[in-house]
């Protein structure tokens, strides 16, 4: 099943359909899908290395205009905002939410928006505490245009010489992914 997920996803990174693709998982993540735009735009730039900017520019701007709907969610539609994030295991963290935007303002921003946690988190708890929109932009163009185009380029460099090694050990390369992301989120949940 693992083998047969990765030869579609590769298919899919090579085809005409690849930047729309793109697009419409960076945006969706952002707001309320759980897959993030780097399983598609990992096999993008090793499949096409010439266009590694072009498909780090169109998940960086996707994520984005993703993240500004996020925001109307959390801002417009509180009730489904907080069931959002009941939803993702934040249920009754408002109190905690108001306390690290107003400590922290834009840095919550800028840090929770580089890291491989749920960037929909964010955006809605930033509508939900009425966080100022055009800060909310400035900073997560600031960050996720950072974490895009530094994943793109991590892998136009390193990523041709892995993927040989990714293919042959693919189960063993999808557990320690899946591990890694289990270790962040919990560090990021048990952080006072």
């Amino acid at each position: 099943m693992l083998r047969g997920l990765y030869e579609w996803v590769m298919r899919l990174s090579a085809s005409r359909h690849a930047g729309f693709a793109l697009a419409a998982i960076a945006f969706a993540e952002s707001s309320f899908f759980p897959v993030p735009p780097d399983v598609l735009l990992a096999p993008m730039v090793l499949a096409r290395p010439d266009r590694t900017w072009r498909c780090a520019a169109i998940c960086a701007v996707s994520s984005i205009i993703g993240g500004m709907a996020g925001y109307a969610i959390g801002y417009n539609l509180a009730p489904v905002g907080r069931w959002i994030l009941a939803i993702m295991g934040h249920a009754g963290s408002e109190a905690h939410l108001r306390a690290g935007f107003a400590r922290w303002g834009v840095g919550v921003i800028l840090l929770q928006g580089l890291l491989p946690i749920p960037y929909k988190l964010l955006t809605i708890a930033t509508g939900l505490m009425h966080f100022p929109l055009w800060k909310f932009v400035a900073a997560s163009t600031v960050t996720r245009s950072a974490r895009f185009f530094g994943v793109a380029a991590l892998l136009k460099r390193y990523g041709p010489a892995l993927l040989p090694v990714i293919e042959r050990r693919l189960v063993l390369a999808a557990t320690v992914v899946v591990i890694a992301a289990v270790l962040v989120v919990l560090a990021v949940r048990l952080a006072p």
